[in-house]
C-alpha cells in the first residue's frame, strides 16, 4: 500500500526555514550519558519555554499517555570496495532500501562507474554486488552475493564489513557504534537513526512504564529521503522519497485505547510522527497497517493522531524543521531555534532535544 500526502497550497519558501547556526553547535559526538542531553520544554498553549535535561522528561509525561517509538535498527550500510575487473576503480556504497531478497537500492559514488552489469567486490570478497538497474536520481539496484553457509543473511555480512552511515555533518569518528542506535532498536533496515530516540536509556524507559505510561513501538525504516535537502523554491513542490513502515495490531490497540481514555499520544521523533499520520483516520483512529509512505508534513497540515512530540533540533530548510513548524507555529518555532542557538544547545543527530506539548 502506498500512501501519498495530499499537498495543501502554500506560499512558503524553503528559505523561510533558514536560520544561522554556528558550526561549533553541531554535535560531533553523543552526550556522555544518553539521557543527560539538554531538553527544551515548549508549551503550545501558553508559549512558555523551559530548559531541563532529558531525564526530566518523566515529569512531563502523565499516567495514561502513550509513548510511540520507532524501533527500526540502523544497519552498517556504508561499504567501500572496487570494481571486480579493476582494483584501482574504488567505489563507495550506501544501502538505502531493500527491494527484494539481497537486492538493494543504493547510492553509489562515483556513479559513472556503476553501469548496469558491472560487478564490485567488498570486504575482500565477503560481499559481491552486481548493478542490475538504475532508478530515480541515479541510484542503483544492486544484487548481492555472499557465502550462505557462513552468513545467514546479508545483515550478518554487513556487521562484519559495513560502517555506520553517519551524516556528513558529523566529521569525528564514532568510538562506540551502539551510540548511533536506540536502546530499543529491533528490526534492521534503516540507513539513518531515528535520532530523538537516542536519548532514552533502559532505566528511563522503565521509570516511564512504572508511572503508568505505555510504550507502543511502530517501525519506519529511515531512508535518505527524510534528510534530502529541499531543492525547490516553493516547498509544496518538494516530493518526499517513500519509506517502508509498519504498525502492529498490538501497538494500534494501545494507541487507540489511550486516546479513548483521554491519554495523549506522544511521538518520539519525526519518523514515529510521520508513521502515525500516514495511517491515521480522520478521527485519529490508528489501524494496523504496513506499506510505503511519502507523507510530507509542512505548515497547513492538520494533525490527526499526534498530541505531543519529542524531537531533536534539525537542519535549516529541512523537511524535519518544516514538520516541527507544522506541529506548532512556524514563526514561533524559528524564534525558539534562535533562542536555542543563543543558549548554545547542541544541534542535529547527536544534539539536544525539545519536547513540544
Amino acid at each position: 500500500m502506498v500512501i501519498i500526502n495530499e499537498k495543501k497550497p502554500t506560499e512558503l519558501l524553503a528559505s523561510d526555514f533558514y536560520y544561522d547556526l554556528p558550526e561549533r553547535l553541531i554535535a560531533q559526538h553523543p552526550a556522555d550519558k544518553r539521557d543527560h542531553s539538554r531538553l527544551m520544554i515548549i508549551d503550545r498553549q501558553s508559549g512558555a519555554v523551559d530548559h531541563k535535561h532529558f531525564y526530566d522528561i518523566i515529569d512531563y509525561l502523565h499516567e495514561g499517555d502513550v509513548l510511540v517509538i520507532n524501533d527500526s535498527k540502523v544497519i552498517p550500510a556504508r561499504l567501500y570496495g572496487h570494481l571486480e575487473e579493476r582494483k584501482e576503480a574504488q567505489l563507495e556504497l550506501l544501502l538505502l532500501r531493500q527491494r527484494r531478497l539481497d537486492e538493494w537500492e543504493c547510492l553509489v559514488k562515483p556513479g559513472k562507474r556503476a553501469k548496469i552489469g558491472k560487478r564490485a567486490v567488498f570486504g575482500d570478497g565477503i560481499l559481491l554486488g552486481e548493478v542490475v538497474d538504475i532508478v530515480e536520481e541515479g541510484n542503483r539496484i544492486i544484487r548481492f552475493e555472499y557465502d550462505r553457509e557462513k552468513y545467514s543473511s546479508i545483515y550478518e555480512a554487513l556487521q562484519e564489513i559495513g560502517m555506520m552511515p553517519l551524516p556528513p555533518y558529523i566529521t569525528e569518528r564514532l568510538a562506540d557504534k551502539s551510540r548511533y542506535q536506540t536502546v530499543y532498536a529491533r528490526e534492521e533496515g534503516s540507513a539513518a537513526a531515528p535520532t530523538a530516540g537516542l536519548h532514552f536509556t533502559p532505566e528511563l524507559l522503565q521509570k516511564i512504564r512504572d508511572k503508568g505510561i505505555k510504550i507502543a513501538p511502530v517501525m519506519l525504516h529511515v531512508g535518505l529521503g527524510t534528510f534530502r535537502p529541499v531543492k525547490v523554491e516553493r516547498i509544496d513542490e518538494h516530493i518526499m522519497h517513500t519509506e517502508y513502515f509498519s504498525v502492529s495490531r498490538e501497538s494500534a490497540d494501545i494507541i487507540n485505547e489511550a486516546r479513548a481514555n483521554g491519554g495523549r499520544i506522544v511521538c518520539v521523533g519525526t519518523t514515529s510522527c510521520r508513521t502515525l499520520e500516514s495511517v491515521a483516520q480522520e478521527d485519529g483512529h490508528i489501524p494496523a497497517m504496513s506499506g510505503d509512505t511519502g507523507i510530507f508534513i509542512y505548515p497547513g497540515y492538520k494533525f490527526k493522531a499526534v498530541d505531543a512530540l519529542i524531537t531533536n533540533f534539525h537542519l535549516p530548510e529541512s523537511t524535519l524543521l518544516m514538520l516541527v513548524s507544522a506541529f506548532y507555529d512556524k514563526e514561533r518555532v524559528m524564534e525558539i531555534y534562535k533562542e536555542a542557538v543563543e543558549r548554545e544547545y547542541r544541534f542535529f543527530s547527536f544534539g539536544d532535544a525539545m519536547f513540544i506539548e
